[in-house]
């Protein structure tokens, strides 16, 4: 196709082009890795002739990747799409309990639909899943510990086999593409990701990640290899702040001797994807921001392309392009000319189609990108053997036997577990044959919290036990080892009567606290926010204060996703065990608990430095003045003794830094404030299960996306009915908050009140009595078709009407009484905002 440019689109190609020469590959010693899978001189002429007989569409379709919510086989064979994904939380059928069976049917009929479409030559579509730790997102499959756990373990072969035993359970659904290994190395663990990193420290994930891509991939192209993805590139670990999707602030040595070293392994093993990073990178030594690595030339062709000689496909993460500046969602030139081969668009991916084949047409995007992005696509497809065979034709194909490898799961958990603390008067480890145990804590029967996020679902906290069933929770392991008739469990140390259990007629207590499940974005601890654990899960204090001290040893076993500040937890504990997330296994927790017919012993060493103060948020070995609890490497055999004594539990009461604003819902909080919905009197709370619809009289509200994957809902009126953040306390509002404070939030209102409607937005306190509602119809029918909008009122507004602030505890309350639709997200009270020019006017408000 012979395409000119015009004017304006060569304008913005010279632009591009200059930005590209400012903005350079950044000049350090970047590691280059010679694959073993080297160019194929009959791959490479295949390639070719296939991209010969493709038209543009055919093409685009190639470059793109949506959800399987959101495209059907048919759709596949309509548009040429190259690849599908599953989201964390999305089944086939919409079946949290799907079979092996249920997965591989529907990727067969993906299968044949790419098979069916009108190209010269059919190109087979290639199914992408996150399979975190074990095929995470499938029912009845075997989880492994998180990669913090498995970086304790210091064990390369056992990562190599993990991935083996993944790959073999991802072929049993009939998926042949794996968004995994994750080879950050997380600087600031208020990350919400962290436990997706094997360690802080880049030598260890650089000798992981070459094992793990090896275990997935096999001999590539053979039955029982999926293609590896390394992720996220670059510097996701790095950023300031721990900020999920934020700025890495590094020089590029920093950049190149710490979060480079990864790839250089994974790329070394023959990984075929390399998945872009949401993050941004700032490199002020030299004078140069990156901006978002999804739209960097720089990053992802000059460097990781050219320098560092790769030669598979370039993915983008969810949504990603659309934070590129300029860019949304289903259009983003900059992207796809930076490098992007393969565009995750879960779901406007039909507007993406269209927009990126008008964009070459006006030569906004050169037909040279487009046939190098398709080149890689059909490079990777034929080098993994996709050609010719459907997703059943491997032996593990459908098999729910093949998704499990309990025995290697259970003894990767023994591996993982580091014993921090041992000082219990005689040797509390392993409790004798015999003894009687009470189990306490949250965590002992929790397979949700044992298995932590993207497990089944993309948060892991909308799940119970019932969805693991091949699975032993930590309490079960102890039973099993110990007789079930020698363990007594309760939750929180009371009897069924509501009694204090007496500590005393037991001869050991067992505490399993930790952290809920959580994963990106809602994971993060905000900037003035501490490690303090106790500060966010107060009842695991209160548990230990009510077992200790009764004259019995006391076994702290820590379930949670990153070292944080315990030391009240260890004060009052003899013996602490950090046991990570260790996945479906808790036998394996028990094999070090309880003494066996065969003695195991601890052997696990963190990976990550364990902080001696509540602010030490970035804490790494090799920093200067690194002073933490515990350093990279400790860990205790069960016959060694530790002498930490009492430690200093002080913490600073207002955060580790000044912030002038309160989350009400949004990802940096959804607990303390959940969302519910209210009609007739009666409050329906939305709960957790992001894949739920919740509808009562009046009104109907499911997941939707304003900024990122399911950050918000969506509200549908059609009564009276309001849809409210409430919580069980009234918003305690800081000196930061109050001055010039506005209540904000996100949205997009996708359909105004229909005439004679009245809505309403309101902050509120029990029985409204406190509380003031202000007039919103004008306001939002004013928002009505203009996509995301951000809403700022002032305070002082609610205050006029009669609120007292002191008193609210449903801070955002909107209530309509007819239709009309609207969407929300990051709901927060912000301080020194009301003076914004972007802010409601009280006046306004009718």
């Amino acid at each position: 196709m012979n395409i000119q440019l015009r004017p304006l689109a060569l304008a913005c190609a010279l632009a591009a082009m200059t930005a590209s020469l400012a903005h350079a590959a950044p000049t350090a010693a970047w590691p280059v890795a010679s694959s073993p899978i080297a160019r194929d001189a009959a791959i490479e002429a295949r390639v070719a002739s296939i991209l010969a007989g493709m038209t543009l569409a055919q093409k685009v379709g190639q470059m793109t990747q949506p959800e399987i919510k959101n495209a059907t086989p048919d759709d596949v064979r309509r548009y040429y799409l190259g690849s599908v994904l599953n989201g964390g939380g999305s089944w086939p059928n919409n079946d949290k309990h799907a079979t092996a069976a249920a997965w591989l049917a529907l990727a067969d009929r993906y299968h044949d639909a790419s098979m069916a479409t009108d190209m010269a030559v059919k190109v087979p579509v290639v199914w992408g899943i996150d399979a975190i730790h074990g095929n995470s997102n499938v029912y009845g499959a075997t989880l492994f510990p998180h990669n913090i756990g498995l970086g304790a373990a210091r064990d390369r072969r056992l990562v190599q086999q993990i991935g083996a035993a993944t790959a073999r359970a991802v072929r049993a659904t009939g998926i042949a593409w794996v968004f995994g290994p994750t080879i950050a190395v997380v600087r600031d663990d208020r990350w919400g990701r962290t436990y997706e990193s094997f360690s802080e420290d880049a030598a260890l994930v650089r000798s992981y990640a070459g094992p793990y891509v090896a275990g997935l991939q096999g001999k590539l192209g053979s039955a029982d290899g999926v293609i590896a993805t390394a992720k996220h590139f670059i510097g996701d670990g790095g950023t300031d702040q721990g900020k999920d999707r934020g700025v890495t602030r590094i020089d590029a040595a920093q950049m190149s001797a710490v979060h480079a070293q990864g790839y250089g392994a994974a790329l070394g093993a023959g990984a075929q994807t390399v998945m872009a990073s949401f993050n941004s990178w700032h490199d002020a030594a030299a004078g140069v921001d990156y901006g978002k690595i999804h739209g960097s030339r720089a990053l992802l062709t000059d460097l990781l392309k050219t320098k560092m000689g790769f030669d598979g496909i370039v993915v983008s993460d969810w949504n990603g392009i659309g934070e590129v500046p300029g860019c949304r969602d289903d259009s983003c030139p900059q992207a796809i000319n930076a490098g992007m081969d393969m565009v995750m668009v879960p779901d406007a991916w039909k507007a993406f189609i269209a927009n990126t084949i008008a964009q070459v047409e006006r030569g906004e995007i050169p037909m040279a990108r487009i046939d190098d992005a398709v080149t890689r696509i059909l490079r990777v497809k034929l080098r993994a053997g996709l050609f010719g065979k459907r997703p059943s034709d491997n032996p593990y194909a459908g098999k729910d036997a093949a998704l499990q490898d309990r025995a290697l799961a259970r003894r990767a958990v023994r591996q993982s577990l580091v014993l921090l603390k041992n000082e219990a008067k005689g040797s509390a480890l392993p409790i004798a044959a015999g003894k009687k145990i009470l189990v306490v804590g949250k965590s002992a029967d929790s397979l949700p919290n044992q298995t932590g996020g993207w497990s089944l679902t993309w948060q892991g906290s909308d799940n119970v036990n019932a969805d693991f069933p091949h699975a032993d929770t930590i309490l079960a392991g102890i039973r099993q080892a110990a007789g079930a008739a020698n363990v007594t469990y309760s939750l929180d140390g009371r009897d069924s009567d509501g009694k204090a259990l007496d500590v005393r007629q037991f001869d050991a207590v067992v505490a399993v606290i930790g952290e809920r499940p959580y994963a990106e974005g809602d994971g993060d601890i905000g900037p003035a926010g501490t490690l303090r654990h106790s500060s966010r899960y107060p009842e695991d204090l209160a548990l230990l204060q009510a077992v200790s001290g009764k004259g019995k040893p006391v076994v702290t076993v820590f379930v949670a996703g990153r070292p944080l500040f315990v030391n009240d937890l260890l004060n009052l504990s003899d013996v602490f065990v950090a046991a990570w997330l260790p996945g479906t296994e808790g036998g394996g927790v028990a094999d070090l608990l309880v003494a066996g017919r065969k003695r195991v012993d601890f052997s696990g060493k963190l990976s990550f430095s364990w902080p001696r103060a509540a602010c030490q948020t970035s804490l790494n070995l090799g920093d200067a003045n690194y002073a933490p609890l515990f350093a990279y490497g400790y860990g205790l055999r069960a016959a060694a003794r530790s002498r930490l004594g009492q430690l200093d539990a002080a913490y600073p009461a207002g955060g580790c830094g000044v912030s002038n604003s309160l989350p009400i819902h949004g990802q940096a909080d959804r607990a303390s404030f959940p969302l519910q919905v209210r009609a007739g009197g009666v409050a329906t709370l939305l709960g957790a299960d992001l894949n739920a619809i919740i509808s009562v009289p009046g009104l109907t509200v499911k997941t939707a996306q304003i900024n990122t994957q399911q950050d918000a809902r969506m509200a549908t009126w059609s009564g009276p009915a309001a849809f409210e953040a409430r919580g069980t306390r009234p918003m305690v509002l800081p000196k930061s908050v109050l001055e010039g404070g506005v209540l904000r939030f996100d949205t997009i209102v996708g359909s105004a009140p229909a005439a004679g409607v009245k809505v309403t937005v309101g902050m509120l306190c029990n029985g409204n009595a406190c509380g003031a509602s202000l007039p919103a119809t004008a306001l939002f029918a004013g928002l009505a078709g203009k996509g995301k909008q951000t809403v700022k009122i002032p305070l002082a507004c609610f205050t006029a009407a009669g609120a007292d602030l002191a008193a609210i505890d449903a801070p955002f309350a909107v209530s309509a009484d007819g239709p009309f639709a609207a969407s929300f997200a990051n709901i927060e009270v912000l301080g020194g905002a009301a003076g914004a020019a972007d802010t409601v006017p009280c006046g306004a408000l009718r």
